[in-house]
């Protein structure tokens, strides 16, 4: 099992978990060389988190497009309030 320590895993296999809380990191492009080599060795194993990572790919490419003009006023104001919600844990 791999540790983190600082901004780098310590040396190990990284773990779905692991991957997971650096996945935004990675398609930022912020991962250390090593880090990211680990984080694709990973990738080539496992096709849950492959398929994890390319989900998140096309929700950020999708998101990237919708501009405040083109949500229909009511599903704004809904999204709004269900984030609200969402943020004050109810």
């Amino acid at each position: 099992m791999s540790v983190w320590v600082g901004e780098e895993f310590a040396p190990g296999e990284l773990t779905c978990q692991e991957l997971a809380e650096i996945i935004t990191d990675y398609l930022d492009g912020a991962l250390s060389s090593s880090d990211r080599a680990r984080f694709e060795e990973h990738l080539a194993e496992c096709e849950n988190c492959t398929r994890y990572v390319e989900q998140l790919r096309v929700t950020v490419a999708i998101s990237g497009r919708v501009t405040s003009a083109s949500i229909d006023p009511a599903v704004r104001d809904e999204l709004l309030a269900a984030f609200r919600g969402w943020a004050a844990g109810i």
